[in-house]
């Protein structure tokens, strides 16, 4: 079965590209979305950063959300 294409890698004309997948949730302790891994204030200014300052953001992550299933997986129950 073919998987769905990855949201945060979609393209579409004009579009900003974003880590959200929806999963809008934040972690107490740490601060970060357990969906996407960014802070709130990371969330709310995103559509004002600019492309340099997401790339930086979207680099790191992957390793913040490996932290965070590992210091709170309770977070990530499903």
């Amino acid at each position: 079965m073919t998987q769905p294409p990855d949201p945060r890698t979609v393209s579409r004309p004009g579009a900003i590209r974003s880590p959200c997948i929806k999963v809008c949730v934040v972690e107490p302790l740490s601060g970060l979305c357990i969906g996407c891994g960014r802070t709130l204030r990371e969330i709310g200014g995103w559509a004002s950063f600019s492309p340099d300052a997401r790339e930086r953001i979207m680099a790191v992550l992957p390793d913040r959300l490996a932290r965070l299933k590992e210091t709170a997986p309770d977070a990530f129950m499903e």
